[in-house]
């Protein structure tokens, strides 16, 4: 039995995901549960359990007063209670950790932006390095500088607090090639570590306190005795290192167990690896194996920026060039979670799973991202060798292609997810644009590319085991010159027989999945064709270009049934929708519209974009849909249609009441009841007959009722008295409405928005009204004096 579709007609804003770190400082709290991430001058924190709503630090604060007052660098205490951030203005700000609010503020004397903060061990001291090659040492209870270090050279890279609060010790290191360590109390320069013949980037504390670990761009670790300031041991890496922390002895790294009375360093680089040096033995104990840190593209370049440890969690968080997050178990050395601080431009989405739990996205990254749409918590799925172009799934593969002219496809298991890439195509000769998957079958998939070409590609039922650095290959099984310019778009048919192409070439072509022979052209578009879909119930193609237009053509003959026009750019994207009644579409303007495919109408324009609107993908239950763009925006989407209708349905039912509620107050005379009524529904015919009966029945306590209303009624009054007023049969009730009211106002009871305004509308009529009055008045005083003139007279005949 076929039950009838419910249209959609409202979609509402349900998510949006911005990026929430974007380059800079990243702190870790102590409890392990929450990241601080430098966000474009901001500061977010997010929980790594759920990244739904991280916050943002001074979010009441609008975009000009962030840009304004960019946030350098910030630093978290060692209790996790404060937050200290430097500012664009010169200003220190001190926020509290567990409600952001600005605490203290105060203001430094260094010359020029502040490039580093920390805090010493108790909280008691902040340091603050700048760009002036000064650290300057702050009181944050009292906000005051209790006294400047100088002797670095050029901006201050890296500031360590020596654990032990006893010995007030600080270590310091700026552009050049010495660590120098102070008394911070006397100010005086204590020890000078030289030995590395480039900028350092990383000095540890062992856990001993007698040995310091420094790694540099120089590509060396050195173990230095801090005592006697001698290098013990300095070790050749062979990658620019940017980070390097000393572990503590007795734990187990990669099912590696650290030995007691040794220094362990883990460093990470350019390689994109972490390792860990045994220091005295100078040999690696643990190369980490499972790394999803892309190697940096050239020598001296980023891929590894910060390393952190967690003693409470027993965790090692990396820090990626392109703004990841990665936190392992440090026992296994297995990847926990992954939070993705920053997605460039979104170019394709695709629901994966049984209920649509996880997404998928492609972004200008060679890895794409596996969301839980649950908690959001992300899986960077590496193999691609270029930026992952376009995404494809049915319910046993994914598909993906790649600018590096291949095609891969994976297989994937929920709970948990898990996927692995079981066999890739190779014979594109160009970046492959765009591809498809069967779901009616499972047993073919297609690929177009800039190479022209449309290829069909067989997936068998079992995969030939994986050999040794080499996976199986797809059997290309058809090939196409298809289009005389680059391929766009592809897109299989519902039964699998039909495979439909778009391009720049201005057409959409029909092939036979069979033999990819051409069924038929479709030529209409001014423009490249962006996307091709076939209807889900009818035999219907749906075509979107460049021309700004969505056209519907009828598979039988070829020709063109309906074209949509609405969007003022490319139209990029469209979706079906209520099983082929609806249309969904994304353009190059930021905006999405709802289309009703019946009558043509644009039901809903979405407007939350700032940028193209690359991809959409729909939940197989409409009732969600995500999209994605040039602005790295994620947008989650909900339809509301039936709570709408809902709250439309209760608003009549409670109107209906209060008319009838009317009604009965009217027939039994209770007038000021039901003009408090009255002004509730906006009625103003039933106020003016009302207010005509208080006056002809000159009723006392209208002015008791008008002041006894609520700001927005009296208003709505106002208004009302105002409508009133333009017509002369109406003037005394009007009047009596305005000088009760402007009583009220002059008396500071009534708030009026747009006072002059309200008074301008009705100031001519009020004029005129007042005129026609004095004239009757006038006339009135002639009839007076004339009868008491004819008075005399009339007694005289009598």
């Amino acid at each position: 039995m076929s039950t009838k579709v419910k249209l959609k007609e409202v979609y509402e804003l349900k998510q949006q995901y911005k990026a929430f770190y974007t380059g800079g400082t990243v702190a870790w709290s102590p409890d392990g549960k929450q990241f601080m991430c430098q966000n474009q001058g901001t500061i977010s924190i997010v929980s790594i359990d759920n990244l739904h709503e991280p916050i943002t630090l001074g979010e009441q604060q609008t975009d000009s007063e962030i840009v304004e007052d960019v946030i350098f660098t910030f630093a978290i205490s060692n209790k996790g209670t404060s937050i200290v951030s430097a500012h664009r203005s010169g200003l220190l700000k001190l926020w509290n950790g567990e409600t952001p609010t600005v605490q203290k503020m105060w203001k430094t004397m260094h010359q020029g932006p502040i490039s580093r903060l920390v805090f010493n061990p108790s909280d008691s001291v902040i340091a603050s390095g700048g760009t002036d090659s000064t650290i300057r040492l702050w009181d944050p209870n009292e906000q005051v500088c209790l006294g400047t270090v100088r002797g670095c050279e050029g901006m201050i890279n890296v500031i360590v607090f020596h654990p032990d609060e006893e010995s007030k010790t600080l270590v310091a290191v700026g552009d050049g090639t010495k660590i120098h360590a102070w008394n911070y109390e006397s100010r005086k320069l204590i020890k000078t570590f030289e030995g590395h013949f480039s900028r350092v980037t990383g000095v540890s504390f062992s856990p001993d306190r007698t040995h310091i670990v420094s790694s540099g761009r120089d590509k060396i670790l050195i173990l230095w005795n801090f005592e006697t300031q001698q290098a013990v041991k300095t070790i050749p890496v062979y990658e620019s290192l940017e980070s390097v922390i000393v572990l503590p002895t007795g734990i187990t790294i990669g099912g590696v167990k650290l030995k007691q009375n040794k220094v362990y360093a883990a460093c990470g680089g350019e390689e994109g690896v972490v390792k860990v040096w045994e220091m005295t033995g100078a040999k690696i104990v643990y190369k980490q194996w499972n790394s999803l840190v892309a190697k940096a593209s050239e020598e001296g370049g980023l891929a590894i920026t910060h390393l952190f440890y967690s003693e409470s969690l027993g965790r090692m968080a990396i820090v990626s060039a392109d703004h990841n997050i990665l936190v392992h178990e440090c026992e296994s050395f297995d990847c926990a979670h992954q939070l993705s601080g920053f997605s460039d431009e979104i170019l394709d989405l695709i629901l994966v799973g049984k209920q649509d739990r996880y997404l998928a996205m492609a972004t200008n990254s060679n890895d794409f991202k596996v969301y839980d749409v649950n908690t959001m918590n992300c899986q960077l799925v590496k193999g691609h060798t270029d930026i992952v172009m376009s995404l494809a799934a049915n319910d046993r593969y994914l598909l993906s292609s790649s600018k590096d002219h291949s095609i891969r496809l994976w297989s994937f298991s929920e709970e948990p997810f898990t996927i692995q890439c079981v066999a890739i195509g190779l014979k594109h000769t160009n970046t492959v644009g765009c591809v498809t998957l069967s779901k009616h079958s499972g047993s073919l998939c297609a690929s177009v590319s800039q190479d022209r070409c449309l290829k069909t590609w067989k997936i068998p039922k079992k995969f030939k085991e994986e050999t040794e650095n080499e996976l199986p290959r797809l059997q290309c099984s058809l090939t196409e010159l298809a289009h005389e310019k680059d391929i766009n778009c592809v897109c299989i048919s519902p039964n699998d027989r039909l495979i439909a192409t778009g391009s720049q070439d201005k057409t959409a072509k029909l092939w036979d999945a069979s033999d990819l022979s051409v069924v038929g052209v479709f030529r209409g578009h001014t423009r490249g064709i962006w996307a091709v879909r076939f209807s889900p119930v009818d035999q219907i193609l749906l075509t979107n270009a460049a021309d700004c237009c969505i056209k519907l053509w009828s598979l039988e003959d070829m020709t063109c049934l309906k074209t949509f026009e609405g969007h003022d750019s490319s139209v990029l994207r469209v979706e079906f929708l209520s099983n082929g009644m609806q249309l969904l579409s994304a353009g190059a303007d930021g905006l999405l519209k709802l289309w009703s495919i019946k009558t043509s109408e644009c039901l809903q324009t979405l407007d939350r974009h700032e940028n193209r609107i690359w991809a959409l993908c729909v939940t197989r239950d409409e009732s969600v849909f995500y999209s994605g763009g040039s602005d790295s925006q994620l947008i989650q989407w909900y339809d509301v249609t039936d709570i709408k209708r809902q709250q439309q349905l209760d608003q009549r039912k409670e109107t209906l009441l209060q008319e009838q509620e009317l009604k009965n107050l009217l027939s039994e005379r209770k007038l000021l009841k039901a003009l408090r009524l009255s002004l509730n529904l906006d009625r103003p015919l039933s106020t003016l007959k009302i207010v005509n009966e208080v006056i002809k029945t000159q009723e006392q306590g209208l002015d008791d009722t008008v002041r006894k209303l609520s700001n927005d009624h009296k208003e709505r009054l106002l208004k009302h008295a105002i409508e009133w007023n333009t017509n002369s049969k109406n003037c005394r009730p009007a009047q009596l409405a305005l000088q009760v009211l402007l009583q009220e106002t002059l008396a500071g009871r009534f708030q009026v928005s747009e006072l002059n305004k309200h008074l301008e509308a009705s100031l001519p009529y009020t004029e005129r009204h007042f005129k026609r009055l004095t004239e009757y008045m006038k006339d009135l005083k002639f009839v007076e004096y004339s009868l008491h003139c004819m008075q005399p007279h009339a007694t005289k005949m009598d």
